[in-house]
């Protein structure tokens, strides 16, 4: 099972950024995907996750609203599109699969498989 994420890099206050994941090597739309974030020092946080089919998304009161999961079950990827990007959010983002479940999509724990990370980094 592999998860590459990519799409980080610096970007202004205000701007955008579209996050990309391409998983390989299993049953992709039977896994629940998330993204998850760490800034230096902090405990890697839950940002977005998607069910299986993408029928729902689930968002962290931070970024509700300025961020968008999305997933194509026919590529095998799914995506963060990111808009009014904060300093805030500068961070190493992480993709993730979770086959446990919606109940679990917001504990990093539950999920089995991980992406490298991608730096994103938000100046003001």
């Amino acid at each position: 099972v592999q998860l590459q994420a990519f799409g980080g890099g610096l970007v202004q206050a205000g701007g955008s950024l579209r996050l990309s994941c391409t998983a390989s090597g299993y049953t992709f739309s039977t896994y629940i995907m998330g993204w998850f974030r760490q800034a230096p020092g902090k405990e890697r946080r839950f940002v977005a996750g998607i069910s299986e089919s993408g029928s729902h998304q689930y968002y962290a009161d931070s970024v509700q609203g300025r961020l968008t999961i999305s997933r194509d079950n026919a590529k095998n990827t799914v995506y963060l599109q990111m808009n009014s990007l904060k300093p805030e959010d500068t961070a190493v983002y992480y993709c993730a699969a979770n086959k446990n479940g919606s109940r679990w999509v917001r504990l990093s724990s539950k999920y089995t498989n991980w992406g490298q990370g991608t730096q994103v980094t938000v100046s003001s």
